[in-house]
C-alpha cells in the first residue's frame, strides 16, 4: 500500500513539475507580450491619405450599449467614413435606436438584416448584410458594446498605410461588471499571450492569425479574396476564423495594443460568461473529440489541480518523502499561477488586485466551463448567443486550430 501511495504522489509530482515549466513559460510570455507589443499610436506616420471607411456594425438586442458606441463612432476625427448599423432582428428597441440615430447624423446609414438563413451564424450574417452597403476602400468592423477614443479611426487608417497592411486588429481594454466574469477573465486571458499572442500574429514566419471582433479594419479587396463573412458563416468564433483565413492567405497583417483608446465588453453577465467559456472549446471538440479533451486535462492541472492538491498534502498529517515532495511542488506551481494571474488582473486587465486573489475560483469556474462545452458540442442546441440558439454539431469549425 506504502508503494502505490509513493508511486501516485512521485507520478503527480511529476505532472506538477510540468505544470510549473508551463506556468513559467507562461508568465515570461505574458511580460514579452506587454513589452513588445506595438501600441497602435506609437509609430511614424508617413501615409497622407484618407481613403473612405465603411465601419460595418452588427447589432441585436443591443438597447443597452448601441448609444454609447455609436456616439463614440459619430464623434470621430476622420471625416472620410460611414457607418453602417445592422438591425439583426433584434427583439429589443435596437432597431428603433438606430432609426432615431440614422434622422439626426448623416453619416449613418442603417440596414434591417434580412432573415438569417440555414447555416449562418447571427453576427456573421449581419457583417455580410452590411458589407453589401459599404461603400468604401476600407471596411471597419466593431461590435455595439465597444467604444471607442475620437482619433481611433485616424490612428488605424494611418497605422494601416504607414505599413503598407492588408489588415489591422486592436487589442482592447476587456470591460467586466459581474464578480464572476472579473475573477475568470484573467484565467483565460492568460493564454492568448502564447499562441495567440500578437507577437505571433505580427511574425510573417508564423502561422497565426487573429482579429479582435472589438475592432480589425482591413482593405475591402483583401476581405473580398479571402471569401468575406460567407467564407466563415457557421464559425461561432467567426473575427479568429477570419483573421486565420486572411494570414494564411498570405496577406499582410498586424496587431496593435490599443487598450487606451478602445474598450469592450467581455461578458456581460454569468449567462454569458457561461457560454463564452463553452464557445472556446466548442469549435476544438468538433475538430477532434480526443485533442479537445486532452487539451481540457491540460487546462485542468494548469489552472486548477494545483490548488486542491496543495491543500490536501498540506492538511494529511503524513511523513513520507512522496508526500512532502508533492506538497511542496504543487505550492510552487500554485504561487506561479497566482503571479500569472497577478500580472493579467493589474497590469493587461487593470482590475483590483483581490480579483487576482479568487484565482482558483475563477479557475474552476473556466474549467467547468470547458467540460460544459466538452459535454454539449452535439446536442442540438449547444450554445446561446444573442438570444439565439445554435447547434454546431455538423459544421466543422476552423476559428481556433488544434
Amino acid at each position: 500500500m506504502e508503494l502505490i501511495f509513493d508511486i501516485f504522489n512521485y507520478s503527480l509530482t511529476v505532472i506538477l513539475i510540468g505544470v510549473c515549466g508551463a506556468w513559467m513559460f507562461l508568465i515570461k510570455s505574458m511580460i514579452d507580450s506587454f513589452r513588445l507589443t506595438p501600441y497602435l499610436d506609437k509609430f511614424e506616420n508617413t501615409s497622407e491619405s484618407t481613403p473612405k471607411v465603411s465601419i460595418i456594425l452588427p447589432a441585436r438586442n443591443e438597447e443597452d450599449f448601441i448609444g454609447k458606441c455609436l456616439d463614440s463612432l459619430i464623434d470621430q476625427d476622420y471625416k472620410n467614413y460611414e457607418i453602417i448599423v445592422i438591425d439583426d432582428s433584434s427583439e429589443d428597441s435596437t432597431g428603433e435606436i438606430i432609426s432615431e440615430y440614422s434622422k439626426k447624423h448623416s453619416k449613418i446609414i442603417p440596414v434591417s438584416a434580412r432573415p438569417k438563413p440555414e447555416g449562418w451564424m447571427g453576427k456573421n450574417w449581419a457583417c455580410m448584410e452590411g458589407y453589401r452597403k459599404a461603400t468604401g476602400e476600407l471596411l471597419l468592423f466593431t461590435d455595439a458594446d465597444t467604444n471607442h477614443s475620437k482619433n481611433v479611426i485616424s490612428l488605424a487608417v494611418a497605422h494601416l498605410l504607414s505599413f503598407n497592411l492588408d489588415a489591422l486588429s486592436v487589442i482592447p481594454k476587456m470591460i467586466t461588471f459581474d464578480f464572476w466574469t472579473k475573477i475568470t477573465l484573467p484565467m483565460i486571458s492568460t493564454f492568448l499571450h502564447t499562441r495567440f499572442s500578437a507577437l505571433n500574429v505580427n511574425n510573417p514566419a508564423k502561422k497565426t492569425g487573429y482579429f479582435f471582433g472589438s475592432f480589425f479594419i482591413l482593405k475591402k479587396k483583401t476581405y473580398e479574396e479571402v471569401g468575406m463573412h460567407e467564407g466563415v458563416k457557421q464559425e461561432i468564433i467567426e473575427d479568429g476564423a477570419l483573421g486565420k483565413k486572411v494570414k494564411e492567405s498570405g496577406y499582410k497583417m498586424r496587431m496593435v495594443r490599443g487598450e487606451h483608446l478602445i474598450d469592450a465588453v467581455w461578458a456581460r453577465n454569468k449567462s454569458t460568461l457561461w457560454n463564452a467559456l463553452k464557445r472556446l472549446m466548442i469549435p476544438l471538440y468538433l475538430q477532434s473529440g480526443k485533442i479537445a479533451i486532452g487539451i481540457f486535462f491540460a487546462v485542468l492541472f494548469l489552472l486548477f489541480v494545483p490548488f486542491p492538491v496543495f491543500v490536501v498534502s498540506a492538511l494529511l498529517p503524513v511523513e513520507e518523502p512522496s508526500a512532502k515532495i508533492l506538497c511542496i511542488t504543487s505550492a510552487i506551481a500554485s504561487i506561479l499561477i497566482y503571479i500569472g494571474a497577478v500580472i493579467e488582473t493589474k497590469v493587461g486587465l487593470e482590475l483590483r488586485f483581490i480579483h487576482a486573489l479568487f484565482a482558483p475560483l475563477g479557475s474552476l469556474v473556466v474549467v467547468l466551463g470547458f467540460l460544459t462545452g466538452l459535454l454539449q458540442a452535439k446536442r442540438t442546441h449547444s450554445i446561446t448567443w444573442r438570444g439565439r440558439r445554435y447547434s454546431m454539431k455538423d459544421h466543422t469549425q476552423n476559428s481556433i486550430s488544434v
